[in-house]
């Protein structure tokens, strides 16, 4: 698009409701989307790098209506990478539909409001709040309100803007399906049952490898020539035994799919993601893993009631079949100390695939732990070749706890960036990393001894040596630690990008200039009189990686870009941006990112972050008014920049760059949206320098 005359977007999506009878007292509300060409709305589990902003529906209180279950969406999702996006993201074109099920004790009328982003191939619109009602008048029948009829609902005061967007985990399932690009580069996307197989298929080997990792915990290696043993010992004939052995490893995938289904059918298809984007449960896991990783370090051993074990070993005698499934499920129970921290971050992971996810998650563990019993059974000499049980089952602990205090502090950073508290910043992240995988070397290579190890193994020599496998998995740790130490100074870690904090949450940045060579100017900036101050505490974890790397000083405030205009003589670029928004990023990483746009960036303009889509911050209440534009109350600071983009230039979509002088004065009719053209966007801003130095003269 490049250089274009701004104009106001209308809503492409048209919003309708529908309430449909399940019985005398429980119904579903429906609500159906339908958008315009070209254009998508995310969905609920949005995946990408955690800043697409996923459809909410907020629900009034009202004693006589309960919620049952969790949001329900259906249509045809479209799974794939999305560029300028860390990821794969999951989206809908042209309907999608969203229900509810709810239970209601008398006649009622059922109110809230939801809230949504669209996007299409070269801008976002800010996220938007809809009210909505459905009115219930008992056995006989049922109203819901449409909005392209209820006009009050249409022009009503926004009175949710406190809903804030949860921080999605940024372990994301992978896929392996790709969106087709034309040659103009739009997308023609497209999915298939294929694109959901190809997606559920890597959760069922990501499972499976989960469950042949929990083999080689103390709780479970211990349990197979024990368990295999009985077997062949109580069985009259071989065949016998591997029948049996064969009915155990069947029960133990029984019991955990079993878990699957009663998580699918208690928690429904998204309350798992939805879970672990919320701060609280992210805290949560947080607490649970420390233990976990503290007790795998030796520090007290973590059991479960005796009482379970014993009522459900005392059952193992009972009968051929039913006897050997109650052992399948002591094994399940004891080993719960060792699974547990495999198992968790599974949940988490299969949740992101709906119903099937949590099933499918569990029956691949199950396979993959059960799949030794019944190997070992069938070839029984093999257990001869078994490594003993000793101190490399106590090793295979430690490894798991220092990788359960990595994981540990992934749940820190996602509810402290959910709360925007600040104690995890990306430096200590990424320095708490890089000491946790050097100590992990230090073990591996025999040098870090805890209480509770034994003795390392030594040659004919008497003295102490490392087997090449631990030797190789030392390399690996040092050589992480090393890859990490960059962050600590800015890198951008792109192949960790997922999993630590934002580059806004950096304290410290080795800046580049943009060119190569450091800005002094922009340093000197920094300590001036007009250096940014204005909402920068909460603004700054928001910028992009690019401004921070290189070092370019942005504004996060209209009236302070235009004072240090005037100090320092330079026009202003206004950067209507979104957190959520796609495509800005795109600009940013794309173009902002070459050295000779960041050289003018940098040397030529005042930049003027203006985020559209920010909530967290009120305005006074003296400043709140209402919008003719937005048609809507202005109550944030997000409300109040989109009110600016659309009252001063007649634009409502971002990215979107307009030029004023340091009275706020237009310099160019046209403004400047998404277009990767590195050239035409250089050749905007020296248009823009050339008319701002006639207006000096």
């Amino acid at each position: 698009m490049g250089s274009v005359q701004a104009q106001i977007v209308q809503d492409p999506t048209h919003w309708s409701y529908d309430l449909k009878k399940k019985n005398d007292s429980t119904f579903d509300l429906v609500f159906k989307l339908k958008l315009k060409e070209h254009w998508h709305i995310w969905s609920v589990n949005p995946g990408g790098d955690g800043l697409q902003e996923p459809p909410q529906f907020t629900f009034d209180n009202n004693a006589s209506v309960k919620k049952i279950g969790t949001i329900k969406e259906s249509g045809k999702m479209i799974s794939g990478p999305m560029e300028g996006i860390d990821g794969t993201v999951h989206y809908f074109l042209n309907q999608v539909e969203y229900s509810q099920t709810v239970q209601v004790k008398t006649n009622t009328t059922i109110s809230g409001t939801h809230r949504y982003q669209v996007c299409d191939e070269s801008m976002c619109l800010p996220p938007k709040n809809k009210k909505f009602s459905f009115e219930i008048s008992g056995i006989a029948g049922s109203k819901a309100v449409e909005d392209t009829v209820q006009t009050a609902i249409e022009q009503s005061v926004d009175t949710s803007k406190k809903i804030v967007a949860s921080v999605p985990s940024h372990t994301d399932t992978p896929s392996n399906i790709e969106s087709n690009k034309t040659e103009n580069g739009s997308k023609n996307s497209s999915t298939s049952d294929d694109d959901t197989q190809h997606g559920l298929l890597w959760l069922f080997f990501m499972a499976l490898g989960g469950g042949l990792a929990a083999v080689i915990t103390p709780c479970v290696y211990s349990m197979i020539p024990i368990t295999v043993s009985f077997f062949t010992k109580r069985s009259k004939t071989r065949a016998e035994g591997i029948k049996n052995a064969t009915w155990y490893s069947l029960s133990i995938i029984l019991i955990f799919t079993i878990l699957g289904v009663l998580i699918s059918v208690l928690f429904g298809a998204n309350a798992l993601n939805n879970l672990s984007t919320n701060w609280i449960a992210n805290l949560f896991f947080f607490i649970i893993f420390i233990i976990f990783g503290v007790s795998f370090l030796g520090a007290f051993e973590i059991t479960l009631p005796s009482s379970w074990t014993s009522k459900t070993d005392s059952k193992a005698g009972i009968g051929s079949f039913s006897g050997i499934f109650f052992m399948a499920l002591t094994l399940v129970i004891v080993s719960f100390s060792c699974t547990g921290p495999i198992v968790g971050p599974l949940l988490v992971l299969a949740g992101r695939g709906g119903v099937v996810g949590p099933m499918l998650g569990m029956f691949g563990f199950s396979v993959g732990l059960a799949l030794p019993f019944a190997l070992f059974a069938v070839f029984p000499g093999l257990l001869n070749k078994m490594a003993t049980s000793g101190g490399w089952l106590n090793q295979v602990k430690v490894v798991l706890g220092f990788l359960e205090l990595m994981l540990a502090m992934k749940f820190l950073s996602n509810a402290d960036l959910a709360q925007g508290w600040r104690l995890l910043d990306r430096e200590v992240f990424i320095a708490i990393w890089i000491v946790l995988s050097f100590l992990l070397g230090l073990y591996l290579l025999g040098r870090l001894k805890l209480s509770h190890d034994d003795a390392s193994p030594k040659n004919i020599y008497g003295q102490e040596y490392v087997s090449i496998f631990k030797l190789f998995l030392a390399i690996v740790c040092f050589s992480f630690s090393v890859y990490l130490v960059p962050g600590m100074w800015g890198a951008p870690l792109n192949g960790m990008s997922q999993f630590i904090p934002p580059m806004g949450t950096q304290d410290y940045v080795v800046s580049n200039g943009g060119d190569g060579h450091p800005d002094t100017q922009n340093r000197a900036l920094e300590n001036s009189e007009v250096a940014p101050q204005k909402y920068v505490k909460d603004m700054k974890i928001y910028e992009p990686p690019i401004v921070v790397q290189s070092g370019l000083v942005t504004y996060f405030d209209y009236e302070e870009a235009l004072h240090a205009a005037k100090v320092l003589k330079k026009p202003v670029m206004l950067d209507f941006t979104g957190i959520n928004c796609v495509n800005c990023r795109k600009m940013e990483s794309q173009v902002w990112s070459q050295p000779e746009v960041m050289k003018r960036l940098k040397n030529d303009f005042i930049i003027a972050s203006l985020y559209c889509d920010y909530d967290k911050i009120d305005l006074p209440k003296d400043k709140q008014f209402f919008s003719k534009e937005l048609n809507s109350q202005v109550v944030t600071l997000g409300d109040w920049n989109e009110h600016l983009q659309a009252s001063k230039f007649n634009s409502n979509s971002q990215p979107f760059y307009f030029y004023v002088d340091e009275n706020g004065n237009k310099l160019v009719d046209n403004g400047y949206s998404y277009d990767p053209n590195v050239q035409k966007f250089v050749d905007h801003l020296d248009k823009v320098k050339a008319t701002f130095s006639k207006h000096l003269k």
